[in-house]
């Protein structure tokens, strides 16, 4: 005779709770979320490979990831030409401020014939 509901739920159970839940040491999630932002390959491929769900990979390039919130310059050359600008809005802004010192200079300047008077 086969098994009663009651029988197949208890022995799915059984097995569900059989099942390890594997962990991994921050060393290994560190080492996976460099692979995922040096290679530029998809997350989906690296994780079958590593052997972990894409969903994990996914939390630990959130977690680890240096990329967080911003994007992070692939070439030394798009490095250089932002850089460059860089370097120019700098110049800019250095000019604009001395402007401003020596206009503040001129009106903050005492009036030298006022305390001869």
């Amino acid at each position: 005779m086969g098994l009663g509901r009651r029988q197949k739920k208890e022995k799915m159970n059984e097995q569900k709770n059989k099942r390890e839940r594997r962990k991994f040491d921050e060393a290994f999630r560190r080492d996976a979320v460099a692979i995922v932002e040096s290679t530029g390959r998809p997350m989906s491929e690296i994780a079958r490979e590593l052997g972990v769900t894409y969903w994990n990979l996914r939390d630990w390039v959130k977690l680890y990831g240096r990329s967080r919130g911003g994007k992070v310059a692939a070439t030394s050359a798009e490095m250089e030409k932002e850089m460059q600008c860089l370097k120019r809005e700098n110049e800019s802004l250095r000019a604009q401020r001395e402007v401003l010192k020596k206009a503040l200079g001129i009106v903050a300047e005492p009036n030298r014939n006022a305390s001869l008077e």
